[in-house]
């Protein structure tokens, strides 16, 4: 009899099963995790005062440009055939290496030596102009003409050292991740010596401080330490030199500094 009504019995226990359940999986979720991520363990070197890294980075960026006075005051004349300047955002990618020291749980201090490979896109709109129109051989045309607009696509490719130095502020550890704000500056220098960058048709300096800022979080595997990363750098000095670029363009601008976006992937 009591085999009979041995489901009935089962049902009277149902939420005293369904609560074991629910604390078996959070038991066997927990430990899967621990096996993954090593929450008990030091990876990263978070109890180290000294410790380093290393990180990839994809980032697009551009000019930031401001045109000349002149240029905007339509009676001086400046560059008439120009009707505007544009930035483009190109792609690109770095490398480097993360030294790390910690004043404190929470408090870093970073140097984050790397090298970047940038290219930097800029068109030159002109006014369109009329030109006769084209017909086919021993055929007359007249005097008609067809309105053409032009525009000159320009790129500035760079091989940049950068030296930034950054403070970092991390939240406290929860489990195995924890979030981060970072910010600094950078002394950056091209590769490129100023007498190959003359010849070009956009001409700018090579040297350069910039100011970064950013965000991220960790996560704590069992051997190590990854931190995905997006940054934001501004550059502080204008690069633009005038006397070297196209005449037809030059006097329509008056200053040229960079900027970019980057995400870090960070392994430490």
């Amino acid at each position: 009899m009591q085999i009979t009504h041995f489901w009935n019995k089962l049902n009277l226990r149902r939420s005293k099963v369904v609560l074991l359940a629910i604390v078996f999986n959070l038991a066997v979720g927990t430990s899967f995790a621990q096996g993954l991520f090593g929450l008990t363990s030091t990876s990263g070197s978070d109890d180290r005062t000294l410790s380093y890294g290393f990180f990839l980075a994809g980032h697009t960026s551009s000019y930031r440009l401001k045109y000349s006075d002149s240029f905007l005051n339509q009676s001086a004349g400046t560059s008439p055939t120009v009707r505007a300047v544009f930035t483009k955002f190109s792609p690109g990618f770095s490398l480097g290496f993360t030294g790390i020291l910690s004043f404190h749980d929470q408090v870093q201090l970073l140097f984050t030596p790397k090298v970047g490979f940038y290219e930097y896109q800029t068109e030159i709109s002109y006014f369109s102009t009329a030109v006769p129109e084209p017909g086919l051989p021993n055929q007359n045309t007249g005097n008609n003409s067809v309105t053409v607009s032009n525009s000159q696509l320009i790129k500035n490719e760079a091989t940049i050292i950068e030296l930034p130095l950054l403070f970092k502020y991390r939240s406290i550890r929860f489990n195995n991740t924890r979030m981060y704000w970072i910010g600094g500056a950078s002394y950056n220098f091209r590769t490129k010596s100023q007498d190959e960058a003359n010849i070009e048709e956009l001409v700018t300096t090579g040297k350069d401080f910039s100011l970064e800022m950013g965000m991220g979080f960790e996560v704590y595997f069992k051997y190590f330490k990854f931190a995905p990363e997006i940054r934001f750098s501004h550059g502080l000095n204008n690069l633009y030199q005038a006397e070297n670029t196209n005449p037809l363009f030059r006097d329509a601008i008056s200053s040229i500094k960079r900027k970019s976006i980057t995400v870090y992937l960070n392994f430490q």
